[in-house]
């Protein structure tokens, strides 16, 4: 009489881990993201490699053209696409800004040092 109940409490098992991992991950808030179309120029220099005249040249951008897609950043003189990758994830033209301090964003360990051998 186990040998039918196992097949049966595992599947209720998964699904109850299915289910409170995805009520856990909608409990979190979203990650602080800017809205490129409505940010100030103030919100605009929290993002690395931005300061005041970019962000000055990002808004007189945006007044001519808004942003559909965030890649259209790199229309802006000085604004690479590498930098557009970079910031990607924090960038958005619809919604609130809800990034409210620099944003930092880590450096990736050097390949050298990983890769020298031990004397």
């Amino acid at each position: 009489m186990l040998q039918p109940i196992k097949p049966l409490i595992a599947c209720f098992m998964a699904a109850l881990l299915i289910t409170s991992a995805g009520a856990a991950s909608a409990a979190q808030p979203d990650t602080a993201v800017i809205n490129i179309n409505t940010a100030t120029v103030e919100q605009l220099t929290y993002l690395p490699r931005i300061g005041e005249k970019r962000a000055k040249q990002i808004v007189a951008f945006r007044t001519k053209r808004p942003f559909k897609r965030s890649v259209e950043l790199a229309r802006v003189r000085g604004i690479g696409l590498k930098t557009v990758r970079k910031l990607k994830p924090w960038l958005r033209v619809k919604g609130p800004t809800t990034l409210a301090s620099k944003l930092v964003i880590p450096k990736k360990t050097a390949r050298r040092a990983a890769a020298a051998p031990l004397r």
